[in-house]
């Protein structure tokens, strides 16, 4: 059973930065992509950004320009780093890998406060 762990959330100024990692049980080259999700209160859960297993990304065009999704392949982890944020990005953050199967993490918390 694959296991995606979030973590890095937590409450910041709008303006400020946090990053967020996923951590997989398993190697991330077995998932064609790795992506980041949220859900705002009241809120369908929209996508925010994805990478490829050859690193191509892409973001959501609320986010671009100010979020960047990367991976490190030897620590089996993804990122999320958001600067410039804003108080429309407070949500939970998911992570969310892909294959044959489709995994979830647990979530983590953001709060951007104004």
């Amino acid at each position: 059973q694959v296991q995606l762990v979030e973590s890095g959330g937590g409450l910041v100024q709008a303006g400020g930065s946090l990053r967020l990692s996923c951590a997989a049980s398993e190697n991330i080259f077995s998932f064609n992509s790795m992506r980041w999700y949220r859900q705002a209160p009241g809120k369908q859960r929209e996508f925010v950004a994805t990478i490829t297993s050859r690193g191509v990304t892409n973001y959501a065009d609320s986010v671009k320009g100010r979020f960047t999704i990367s991976r490190d392949n030897a620590k089996n982890t993804v990122y999320l780093q958001m600067n410039s944020l804003k108080p429309e990005d407070t949500a939970v953050y998911y992570c969310n890998a892909n294959n044959f199967f489709t995994y979830w993490g647990q979530g983590t918390q953001v709060t951007v406060s104004s």
